[in-house]
């Protein structure tokens, strides 16, 4: 019925307001909560869906939830905070060659520990480097953007780097090496192209050079040795092991929780991190805010947007191969930018399953929800969590409209090029 179709707009409208404006500190999940509660009261989605979108949902929840806590051990340990000083040093106060070495950084760290797990830990480390370099505001700026940028673009590799990559997968039931098969290509074109355009923007900026005389000693900054000796070699074992086992259909979420959670209890038992600590920085928020949405763009599809955008996308069909893929990605990357990525990444995967047209086309949706999100403050969840941290310091304030007209001028080529990189392999 028409009316429920709007009533559902408007819910989701106006819980996107409240995310974006964030009253009092409410938090960016509870307004989705609220509504997803009005969704089902008024039923625009009906009470036994919530079986369905638990299905589609659990193994993405908790594998975000994991993944996240695993890099914010890892944090707190000290692993990322030494890899930052090492790579400070390396550079010999070259403000230029940081700029590369950080977004190299970032990228790998996106790809390994997720979008949102690097944006927390990343931020903070290098702002604190900056700050001990002497560096300039006009300095600190394009790295703080710099991080921001790579840890979405640089987020399609694996399913695990990203929320929206756990989402779809789970969706279409696509395994970890098929995943990764098609994606690395366009990932690194994406995180390539990310550091070419970021640093032609902002190399008159990196001026100067930095005092790296009061950069601590690498080892001074390890909590766990313990911790920090099998960080990376467990992370490479989980992504063997996700490999193997996404073969026979095993979710990942029965490898990355115990796992992680293993990891966790040795952390809190070993007493030389503060597990508690971790517990209380995790993006909570975050999973509150994806179940929420999910429910209410659930109703939002059965009452017709589901529909609309499967027309849409089997219009677009018609252009074939690269012209759709490319257009497509666009569509869904617009989609993002206007109603944030995990939203979004759900309607798109119930408008393809919808349009009958394949799951390549899923790829499209990915790329499109992982880069999209640049082009506005509230694209990406990870995004907010970093305005937000960034606001909480109070020395560092991005306008939207600073954030929109660098996230226009460096995503549309980013987004052009990895999609392209996409078709490539799909189609040649």
């Amino acid at each position: 019925m028409i009316y429920l179709y709007l009533i559902s707009i408007a819910i989701f409208a106006s819980t996107l307001y409240f995310v974006e404006r964030n009253p009092r500190g409410m938090g960016i999940g509870y307004p989705a909560i609220i509504g997803a509660v009005l969704c089902i009261a008024l039923g625009i989605t009906p009470f036994s869906d919530l079986i369905t979108i638990w299905d589609i949902v659990w193994n993405s929840t908790f594998t975000f939830v994991a993944i996240v806590i695993f890099s914010l051990t890892l944090d707190e340990a000290g692993f990322f905070e030494y890899l930052a000083i090492r790579f400070t040093i390396f550079s010999g106060g070259n403000t230029k060659l940081l700029f590369v070495l950080i977004i190299i950084f970032g990228a790998i760290v996106s790809a390994l520990f997720a979008n949102d797990g690097a944006i927390l830990v990343l931020t903070p480390v290098v702002y604190s480097i900056l700050k001990r370099t002497k560096a300039e505001s006009k300095v600190i700026m394009p790295f703080i953007m710099a991080v921001g940028f790579i840890a979405d673009t640089a987020s399609s590799p694996f399913i695990i780097s990203n929320l929206v990559n756990i989402i779809t997968t789970s969706f279409f039931s696509i395994s970890f090496i098929e995943y990764a098969l098609i994606m690395m290509f366009p990932a690194f074109v994406s995180a390539l192209a990310s550091l070419t355009f970021l640093f032609l923007y902002y190399r008159k900026s990196l001026v100067g050079s930095l005092d790296i005389s009061a950069v601590p000693n690498p080892r001074s900054v390890i909590k766990d040795e313990e911790i920090f000796r099998i960080a990376m070699p467990m992370t490479l074992f989980l992504i063997a092991v996700y490999a193997v086992t996404g073969i026979f259909g095993i979710p990942i979420a029965f490898i990355a929780v115990p796992a992680v959670s293993a990891l966790f209890i040795y952390a809190h038992m070993n007493r030389k991190i503060n597990t508690r600590k971790i517990l209380i920085q995790a993006p909570w928020q975050v999973v509150y805010f994806s179940l929420g949405m999910f429910v209410i763009v659930f109703g939002m599809g059965r009452e017709g947007l589901t529909f609309d955008l499967s027309y849409l996308l089997i219009k677009i069909s018609y252009l074939g191969g690269t012209f759709s893929t490319v257009l497509s990605g666009f569509l869904f990357s617009m989609m993002a930018g206007l109603l944030n990525n995990l939203p979004s990444v759900m309607i798109g995967n119930l408008a393809i399953r919808g349009s009958h047209l394949g799951v390549n086309l899923a790829f499209a949706n990915v790329i499109g929800n992982d880069i999209g999100p640049k082009f506005t403050p509230i694209g990406s969840l990870a995004t907010l969590l970093w305005i937000y941290s960034l606001e909480r310091k109070g020395e560092i304030r991005i306008s939207k409209r600073y954030y929109m007209k660098v996230g226009f001028i460096l995503t549309v080529p980013v987004l052009l090029v990895t999609l392209l990189a996409l078709s490539l392999i799909l189609y040649l």
